[in-house]
């Protein structure tokens, strides 16, 4: 179809999610503009320098990587031309408060052997094997009925033409709606440390996994079929390349600009309205701000209230986070690491029902010079610690909180984490608290995750990609569906991008061969 390219699509964010969006419209021949408020694109996937280190200030490692594949072959272009990535196998190493250490294999058979010595005679090896058939099954069901597509509930999950094939009806039940990823885990994980390590698949959503959906266990099969990757560059070599794709699709980028207002008319968007006092007139949008805070601030009205009303969505959690340059690197630690709390029911109670930072928290690391050297002087390192910590409440002061949790995250890495010595090594250190990740990202309560997946029932559903209550308005980013982590923020951005295209709102310009069919560009679901 061949049409004027006065008609022009915006796309309001340049995260991961809206770069991923603007490739795949720009790749299917749709004139495109991207409007980022700050000077940089890739939203958190930013990076941090200084003394000779080199730090991802985000997102540390690429996981689901045919996601992101799929960007790159939507242009006809191959993702190892823009980027090269390194398996991380471990995936994780894990330390425990009793001094033990785990590693998670990507190979699931070789990890439930390695059970067998770790916890001999809980039998945690058939138990994982189980487990781990279950993940795949919940994965097939989520590719099959919930990636790919714009999901805002379970009405549009299902075909309800269907709905009582004795198939879809088995893997309605195979999803244990009403069961948590604590309880599924356990059930089929009797040791304490195995169920701990496990639960924290869920952190990729920043949500308790007391009160996630049991569904969410489908991550785990995901990460061991496509692994966990560390791009060379770090993760910020992601929307570097992601813009590079952009650039060479023609997108026009405008970067230190603010969208104030979207502006609409008739039930449908009309265009935007810039800190830079202009109007731009645009067919369709695709806000990859947070849904929430799109509809609070850059709508309001009637729709935003609307939205609003029609469900209650929470925040996910926030964390701190320490950038330490260490002059010396500890041996023990892996590319990627967990430093667990001693009771991950307490730690989960405080954060997501007290809404209080965790007086023993988990710490995440990631301690780039096992993959890429040159992350840190020569003998250094530079560690990355993340702990999460409740959303922003208003009484949370982090001024006054900040100085008593360094030294209660320092202390927990001397203690479970086997760095004893460790102030002492630190020459270089910055921090993020969630009061910093509300100011530099805009987002809902300091979230880092956008929206909170919890409830056994509705706790996997965000906010739709294509609005039901604004014509030509679509939703990208971590607080729409699918949800949070790099690879669903990626896939959000096309998904919205692809039902934008469905939907036939605008018309393509004097370009519009695609480079490649999408309906040909599959992702990798088994």
């Amino acid at each position: 179809m061949k049409s004027s390219r006065n008609e022009r699509i915006g796309v309001i964010g340049g995260g991961l999610g809206g770069l991923a969006a603007a490739c795949t419209l720009a790749a299917r021949g749709y004139a495109v503009t991207l409007f980022e408020r700050n000077e940089w694109l890739g939203g958190k996937a930013a990076q941090l320098e200084g003394a000779g280190f080199r730090f991802d200030m985000g997102p540390t490692i690429v996981t689901i990587p045919s996601v992101l594949r799929r960007l790159f072959t939507e242009a006809g272009r191959r993702m190892e031309d823009y980027l090269t990535l390194v398996n991380l196998d471990p995936q994780w190493r894990c330390f425990f408060e009793d001094g033990s250490a785990l590693d998670l294999a990507q190979n699931p058979e070789a990890m439930a052997k390695t059970l067998d010595q770790f916890a001999p005679g809980t039998n945690s090896s058939a138990g994982y094997r189980d487990f781990m058939k279950l993940s795949h099954r919940l994965n097939d069901i989520s590719y099959r009925f919930f990636f790919d597509k714009s999901i805002g509930g379970l009405r549009d999950m299902f075909d309800f033409k269907t709905a009582f094939d004795p198939k879809v009806l088995a893997d309605v039940l195979a999803m244990r709606m009403g069961r948590s990823v604590a309880g599924t885990v356990r059930k089929f994980n009797p040791d304490p440390r195995v169920a701990q390590m496990i639960d924290h698949y869920t952190q990729y959503v920043g949500s308790s996994p007391y009160g996630s959906p049991a569904v969410l266990c489908g991550i785990a099969h995901m990460q061991a079929n496509e692994g966990v990757w560390y791009p060379l560059g770090g993760t910020r070599a992601v929307p570097v390349a992601l813009e590079k794709l952009a650039r060479e699709l023609d997108v026009e980028i405008r970067t230190n600009t603010k969208v104030e207002k979207i502006l609409t008319a008739e039930g449908r968007v009309t265009g935007l309205r810039t800190n830079h006092k202009e109007e731009i007139k645009l067919t369709a949008i695709v806000s990859n701000c947070d849904s929430v805070l799109t509809h609070r601030e850059l709508i309001n009205g009637a729709v935003g209230a609307k939205f609003e009303k029609r469900r209650h969505y929470e925040a996910a959690c926030s964390g701190v986070v320490l950038y330490l340059g260490l002059n010396k690197r500890y041996d023990h630690l892996a590319h990627h690491d967990f430093v667990f709390s001693r009771d991950p029911h307490e730690e989960f109670d405080f954060i997501y029902k007290k809404g209080e930072p965790a007086p023993d928290p988990t710490c995440y690391l990631a301690a780039t010079t096992c993959s890429e050297p040159g992350t840190s002087p020569k003998g250094g390192e530079a560690l990355y610690v993340l702990v999460h910590t409740p959303y922003l409440r208003p009484h949370h002061d982090w001024k006054k909180i900040f100085p008593a949790y360094r030294r209660t995250i320092l202390e927990k890495l001397k203690r479970t984490g086997g760095m004893k010595d460790i102030e002492s090594r630190i020459v270089f250190e910055r921090a993020l608290t969630p009061q910093d990740i509300k100011d530099r990202y805009h987002v809902l309560d300091g979230a880092i995750y956008g929206l909170a997946s919890h409830g056994k029932f509705l706790g996997a559903f965000k906010p739709g990609n294509r609005s039901p209550d604004l014509r030509g308005l679509y939703l990208a980013g971590g607080a729409a569906h699918p949800g949070p982590g790099m690879p669903m923020v990626l896939m959000s951005g096309w998904i919205a991008a692809d039902a934008l295209d469905k939907d036939g709102v605008v018309e393509r310009g004097a370009n519009g061969a695609r480079a490649c069919d999408p309906q040909r560009v599959e992702m990798v679901a088994a």
